[in-house]
C-alpha cells in the first residue's frame, strides 16, 4: 500500500534524522523455504521490455483509468512467464478505481491513509485516485503504486503472502521484522518491471531517482489486519532501506534481486 504524498515526505524527512545511526550486521532470522529459497528467485530478469505509458494530463478518472489498465496488462505480461517459469499457477489480478476512502474492496473497506491495496482473496488491486496522486499528473509514481499493489500478487500467486497468518503468539520485534520484509519486497518487485521497461517509457532518470531518495511508495499494512496508526517506520521500513530495495528491483530486472527474507536486520531496518 502506499501512505499519500505528504505522508511519505514527512517519512522520508524523519528517517534523515537518523542517517548516521550504525546498524550492527545481524543476521536475518530463519524464515520458511517459501520465503528465503522461493522458485521465483531463480527465472532470471523478467525480459519484458517495453511498456507504452498512455498520457495522464489533467489526471481525471478516465484517463488515470486508462493509464492503470495499459500498465496493467504490460505487469500481466511481464510476470506470466516467470510466475509459470518458478512451478506456480499464474492468473490475473482484477483492478478497481475509486474516488472515495471507505469503499467495499473485499478485505474490508478502503482504509483511510492509503493510496492502494492489494486483497488476496479476491485477487484485486483497489486503487484510490486522490488529488495528492495526481498534483503531477506524469509522475512516475502512477506506475510505482500499481507495480508495488503487483509485487503482492505476484508473493500471492508464489505462496509468500503469508504475513497476516503468522502473527500470533509473535513477539513484537518479530512481527515488525517480517511486516518490513513482506513490503520491501513488494516495493523491489515494483522495481523490477520498472527497470525492465525503463528505456521504452522515455522518461529521464530523476524520475526514478527522486522516488529512490524520497522512500519510494510509502508503505502501509492495514488491509491485512497490522494496525500501523503511529507505527511509521517500524512497519515501513526507513526511506533509506525502502529507496534501496527499489533500486536492487531496477538494477537487477529479476525477482533475484528481492529475497528480503535472508537479508541482514540492517537492511530492513526502521
Amino acid at each position: 500500500m502506499r501512505i499519500p504524498r505528504l505522508a511519505l515526505m514527512a517519512g522520508a524527512l524523519a528517517s534523515l534524522l537518523f542517517a548516521g545511526t550504525a546498524h550492527a550486521a545481524t543476521a536475518a532470522p530463519a524464515y520458511k523455504p517459501v520465503l528465503a529459497k522461493n522458485p521465483i528467485y531463480k527465472t532470471g530478469k523478467l525480459g519484458f521490455d517495453t511498456c507504452e505509458e498512455p498520457k495522464v494530463p489533467s489526471g481525471s478518472l478516465d484517463e488515470v483509468k486508462g493509464y492503470l489498465d495499459v500498465v496493467l496488462d504490460c505487469l500481466n505480461a511481464a510476470w506470466e512467464p516467470k510466475i509459470k517459469k518458478a512451478g506456480y499457477a499464474f492468473s490475473k489480478p482484477s483492478l478497481q478505481v475509486i474516488t472515495k476512502v471507505g469503499t467495499a474492496t473485499g478485505c474490508g473497506k478502503f482504509p483511510e491513509g492509503a493510496q492502494a491495496i492489494y486483497c488476496p482473496g479476491n485477487k484485486k488491486i483497489t486503487y484510490l485516485l486522490s488529488w495528492n496522486l495526481v498534483e503531477e499528473p506524469n509522475d512516475l509514481i502512477l506506475m510505482l503504486v500499481l507495480a508495488h499493489e503487483y509485487g503482492h500478487h505476484v508473493q500471492h500467486l508464489t505462496g509468500m503472502f503469508k504475513v497476516e497468518t503468522r502473527y500470533n503468539g509473535k513477539n513484537e520485534a518479530r512481527v515488525l521484522d517480517e511486516a518490513r520484509r513482506f513490503e520491501l519486497q513488494a516495493e523491489c518487485l515494483g522495481g523490477v518491471f520498472i527497470g525492465s521497461v525503463w528505456h521504452s517509457l522515455g522518461r529521464p532518470d530523476t524520475d526514478f531517482t527522486y522516488l529512490v531518495k524520497n522512500g519510494g511508495t510509502g508503505l502501509d499494512l492495514s488491509a491485512i489486519g497490522v494496525k500501523v496508526e503511529g507505527w511509521g517506520e517500524k512497519t515501513h521500513g526507513n526511506a533509506s532501506n525502502i529507496g534501496r530495495w527499489l533500486k536492487s528491483g531496477f538494477d537487477t530486472e529479476s525477482a533475484g534481486g528481492c529475497n528480503t527474507w535472508t537479508a541482514p536486520k540492517s537492511k530492513v531496518s526502521k
